[in-house]
């Protein structure tokens, strides 16, 4: 099946021939799908945090020593974010977007009167989206002014600066920021941030560490046709295409801290709105801090107890974690015999941990907040998107439309174990989550293969938190239009 051109072209990726031929495998047979028991609610899977627990979790966040990392994903050009104007840019004649783009032109941060004015609808959406002025359909979504104040306009780039600096900086006034980045967009992001440090760093009092991280291409994945077989180009080349988000846990997996703190590139508010957003992180934060604090506490105990082989208190140890599980992260243990229990609780508690919040479902796309049963019988909570269901099971195909919560990519993480060091995240990904999509390239179909996704399969065997949290905690900028709304314009 493969040359030794191909093969040569397959190890310079840094892939194996066993993981290609295990993505030709899931290409044939489909990605299983879950046993999903049921949405997670405010009944059962999504706490809603009463003040006092909040301000509990917020005193634990101010007084920790661990190290925090905020991880921006921001691979990628933002073209999709045009979609609506390249269509009149391509076809010659305006849609509504496009006629709505124009009569509000000057609203957007990124507009001036040098670029703009006293030209057509027309030229203006060329001016935005080509060289010929911005050129913001090749640039990254971090690169792009999204906010206009009276004194100066910034980036989405930016605007995750300042939430760094009210919600992760550290006693010592640090403040860790890892970015990904796509590398044709590494030198953008690194002048930028060159020109902004010490501005922001003056204005709050802090000392920002900004790293940038390029999705290795060790996590590309071979593009199939229709008949699944390897997908060649015209000059007979293999096609790879990029794994997808699930890819940086490679990247989450090489950084050096005990808290992370993961928000998408786009989804950022005004300064003046910021207030919400900055109180939830730190409370999430401090969720998260106490909980490894307790599971931590109760790996060392069982540990100690089944050293002294004291047949008693590890019973009732294991009652009290058994409860512990199924009250903290919805973990219902079944069918475990009883000299098997302690060592297959110690294996749930000694995980990576996660708070993720989550917003009341008004509608929008993407995953939302399931208990599913996993594979060993115990019951897990999953961030799920619709692809992961089995769309013939009648019990799991209205599960989505009627989730009270959706998911808006607001992780909190703790990714160090009870002794301080790195937990491998690679050991805790479901590899059998991925999902298979139909692409095309240059006018040919494809089939395209995604690893887990990031929040998804990534972090299926981590231990799980949703906490509720406000919807102004959620405003991504998917479209050019969405600029448009109060939470962006002012």
């Amino acid at each position: 099946m493969f040359s030794k051109k191909d093969l040569e072209s397959i190890s310079a990726r840094g892939i194996s021939l066993k993981t290609v031929e295990k993505q030709l495998k899931y290409y044939k047979t489909g990605f299983p799908a879950l046993n999903v028991i049921s949405a997670a609610t405010p009944n059962r899977g999504i706490k809603v945090l009463s003040e006092s627990e909040k301000s509990k979790a917020l005193a634990s966040r101010e007084g920790t020593s661990l190290k925090i990392t905020k991880f921006v994903p921001a691979s990628g050009a933002a073209s999709r974010m045009f979609k609506d104007l390249y269509q009149v840019l391509n076809s010659g004649s305006m849609n509504q977007v496009g006629e709505q783009f124009a009569a509000h032109i000057r609203e957007f941060a990124f507009y001036t009167p040098e670029m703009f004015d006293g030209c057509d609808a027309l030229t203006a959406i060329d001016r935005v989206l080509t060289d010929k002025g911005l050129n913001y359909g090749e640039k990254p979504k971090g690169e792009l002014l999204f906010h206009k104040y009276p004194d100066e306009k910034r980036t989405s780039f930016e605007e995750h600066l300042v939430e760094g600096a009210l919600y992760a900086k550290m006693a010592d006034n640090s403040v860790n920021i890892v970015v990904s980045v796509s590398p044709e967009h590494l030198a953008g992001f690194k002048a930028l941030y060159d020109s902004v440090k010490s501005k922001y760093e003056a204005r709050f009092g802090v000392r920002y560490n900004v790293s940038f991280t390029i999705q290795s291409p060790s996590t590309d994945i071979l593009a199939v046709t229709q008949d699944d077989e390897p997908f060649r180009k015209e000059n007979g080349e293999l096609l790879f295409r990029p794994g997808g988000h699930g890819a940086l846990i490679e990247n989450i997996n090489s950084t050096d801290t005990d808290i992370l703190i993961i928000k998408n590139i786009d989804n950022v508010v005004r300064e003046n709105y910021i207030e919400q957003t900055v109180l939830c992180k730190k409370i999430l934060t401090g969720v998260v801090i106490q909980s490894r604090e307790k599971s931590f506490a109760y790996i060392k105990a069982l540990d100690k107890a089944l050293k002294e082989k004291n047949s008693d208190n590890v019973s009732e140890l294991c009652k009290e974690i058994v409860r512990f599980l199924s009250n903290e992260y919805c973990i219902d243990i079944q069918d475990v015999a009883e000299k098997d229990l302690p060592y297959f609780l110690r294996t749930k508690l000694n995980r990576p941990i996660r708070a993720c919040g989550m917003v009341r479902n008004l509608g929008e796309p993407g995953g939302g907040p399931f208990i599913v049963k996993d594979n060993d019988g115990a019951t897990s909570l999953q961030i799920l998107e619709s692809v992961q269901l089995d769309p013939t099971n009648p019990h799991t195909a209205g599960l989505f439309a009627g989730g009270t919560h959706f998911n808006p990519v607001d992780l909190v993480c703790s990714i160090t174990d009870y002794k301080g060091e790195k937990f491998d995240l690679k050991h805790f990904v479901d590899e059998e989550s991925g999902f298979i999509a139909s692409k095309s390239y240059e006018g040919r179909k494809l089939k395209a293969q995604e690893l887990p996704g990031l929040w998804n399969g990534a972090m299926s065997n981590w231990n799980t938190i949703f906490v509720e949290v406000p919807l102004i905690t959620f405003n991504p900028v998917k479209t050019v239009m969405d600029l448009l709304r109060k939470e962006h314009l002012g």
